[in-house]
């Protein structure tokens, strides 16, 4: 048997609201935050007015019972110091694949398979600065910025001889068929 209940009008927003079914016979507040608070703040101003709870956790018994709690248990309320501190960068093993080489294909799926638990303030940033707007191109570019990247950390795999090039692996040209867009900020041009 199925028991429709009705909707009642909540005690703190005055709005109406459908009870939960198996808290119906005593829900008077509808689940906002707000009332949520002032359901809790009602609910101890109830049970610290009823007469048997006026002097709850208090008298001697209770004092000596936490007195003693805190007795046996000395410095309870301070942090522990760590053995192993958190490094602000880890540190780097010496024994590496020097031979590692790796391959990139530059045509792999698209932005958000990639980057699902990224934050999107980085991907604003990747497209503020390259100025690209489609997923695909941001995607290109985050892979270009990445091999970048493994250039720098990983010295080894470039040309010796002092042979360094200033180039950078990020293109100024716009995939055909892409436009620039502006996101936010002064407009474009003088």
């Amino acid at each position: 048997m199925i028991r429709r209940t009705r909707k009642r009008k909540c005690r703190h927003c005055k709005t109406f609201f459908t009870p939960d079914p198996r808290n119906a016979h005593h829900q008077n507040y509808c689940g906002r935050q707000e009332c949520r608070n002032a359901s809790k703040k009602d609910s101890q101003r109830r049970w610290l007015n009823k007469p048997e709870n006026k002097n709850y956790f208090s008298g001697p018994a209770n004092v000596e019972r936490v007195r003693l709690w805190r007795q046996n248990h000395p410095g309870y309320w301070r942090a522990k110091p760590s053995d192993n501190p958190d490094a602000l960068q880890d540190v780097l093993c010496e024994n590496q694949k020097q031979n590692q080489m790796v391959n990139f294909n530059f045509v792999q799926p698209a932005l958000q398979d990639l980057f699902i638990e990224q934050q999107p303030v980085l991907i604003g940033l990747i497209a503020q600065l390259t100025g690209y707007a489609l997923q695909d191109d941001i995607a290109l570019a985050i892979r270009r910025m990445q091999q970048v990247g493994r250039d720098i950390l990983y010295p080894s795999q470039q040309p010796k001889g002092g042979q360094h090039a200033q180039t950078s692996h990020l293109s100024a040209t716009h995939p055909p068929g892409s436009q620039t867009v502006q996101l936010g900020g002064s407009p474009a041009g003088p």
